[in-house]
């Protein structure tokens, strides 16, 4: 599986969001060709493509990357976000139709200073989507 940069982004430092998403998640559902997980990494890729064709392609980056499980199966579509220096989320609950309110929260988790992103903040659809939290250095250890 490849995975997709906004055109500034670098992965040197992780100095952007980096937005690790399941492509097995069913939502509980049976085997599929193409599970709703998948369905969200395609969605999250449009629009990536889409920003970086307008104006908006100015805007923070974020870089995605495709993963096999993130083991919470019963709570997908499931993904996790990363930063240098920040919390890292596990995020659950998610589909293709949260893709534009995922790369929003994903700016507004960029531009915190820990990675914390208050609930009253986050886009609407995202009420729900906070699963477990590990804390920043267990993330730069893995470097």
């Amino acid at each position: 599986m490849s995975e997709l940069s906004s055109p500034s982004s670098s992965q040197a430092g992780y100095d952007h969001p980096v937005l690790h998403v399941c492509m097995t998640c069913r939502r509980g559902g049976p085997a599929m060709e193409r599970p709703p997980g998948a369905q969200l990494y395609d969605r999250l890729l449009a629009v990536l493509a889409a920003e970086a064709e307008t104006e908006e392609g100015a805007v923070l980056p974020v870089t995605l990357k495709p993963v096999e499980c993130l083991a919470a199966c019963d709570r997908g579509c499931t993904a996790a976000i990363a930063m240098a220096g920040r919390w890292t989320w596990l995020l659950g609950h998610l589909g293709a139709e949260k893709a534009e309110d995922l790369l929003a929260y994903a700016r507004l988790y960029a531009a915190s200073k820990k990675g914390t992103v208050m609930p009253s903040r986050r886009p609407a659809s995202l009420s729900d989507m906070v699963l477990g939290r590990v804390p920043a250095s267990l993330y730069q250890e893995q470097d």
